[in-house]
């Protein structure tokens, strides 16, 4: 089977640079999966993308060799059994907020005995290989968000159950749920930047890969260096709208700065 590139490198202790999908286009797709990463994000909660947009932008991305996930956009078993199934390598999953939710994620990846997912790796045969059944379990990325105000009263219950590859912060909900203003790179005076850097000590503890978003490269990289594996910086969609602006703003001579807080 097809190793998971990026299990492999945060295993090697080497960050993995991730990139983020909204736009339900394989052409974008394919310009991102050209560009360098070692793996690209479909956003199936907060993007533009369902499941007929994912399917064709995975076989576009498969086409390199930057490595397939995807945020589903709830934690509900049909929906990510069926992405895995069209050959996606890995699984965020929002808004896990305890350690039942977080094994009822687990399982849905995983085949029995140490899950419930049900066997139709469709694309996933073509993607993976034929002895996909026999090591998809090991194989498949499953990392647990953590941005909800019970989840960071039960750090480690959810960090400690048993198949959980890692957890992924999305600051923006996780500020919200602290009673703050949502928004990415949250300045080091915020209770936000406290609760992210005590997320990353739990994962740290538990000895399970730590993954957060970012909104610029230099915070991305300020995260690599306290310890995160995993960095997401922007999405295709900020990517598109800074470059446009950018060249706008020369020609008309506008310097005007706005820090999206959307992914």
């Amino acid at each position: 089977m097809r190793k998971n590139k990026v299990k492999e490198m945060m295993k090697a202790g080497k960050p993995v640079i991730n990139g983020w999908l909204q736009i339900p286009s394989t052409v974008s797709a394919e310009v991102m999966a050209h560009q360098g990463w070692d793996s690209l994000t479909i956003d199936m909660q907060h993007g533009l993308v369902d499941y007929t947009n994912a399917l064709p932008m995975l076989q576009t991305i498969s086409s390199t060799e930057v490595t397939p996930l995807a945020r589903v956009n709830w934690n509900e078993p049909g929906q990510i059994m069926k992405i895995l199934d069209a050959g996606c390598y890995g699984i965020i999953c929002p808004m896990v907020s305890n350690k039942q939710e977080a094994e009822r994620f687990v399982q849905a990846c995983m085949y029995p005995p140490r899950g419930y997912r049900s066997f139709g790796p469709v694309r996933g045969l073509i993607y993976g290989g034929s002895d996909y059944a026999k090591y998809a379990n090991d194989e498949m990325l499953k990392l647990a968000m953590i941005e909800t105000k019970e989840s960071l009263e039960k750090l480690d219950e959810i960090m400690s159950t048993s198949g959980v590859d890692g957890i992924y912060i999305g600051p923006a909900d996780l500020s919200l749920a602290i009673g703050e203003e949502p928004g990415f790179d949250k300045a080091e005076s915020t209770k936000a930047y406290s609760e992210i850097l005590r997320i990353l000590e739990h994962a740290k503890k538990n000895n399970i890969f730590a993954g957060i978003h970012n909104g610029t490269p230099e915070y991305a990289q300020k995260m690599i260096d306290k310890g995160f594996n995993f960095v997401t910086i922007g999405a295709d969609q900020r990517a598109l709208s800074a470059g446009a602006k950018a060249v706008v703003e020369k020609m008309k001579g506008s310097s005007k700065k706005e820090d999206s807080k959307a992914y």
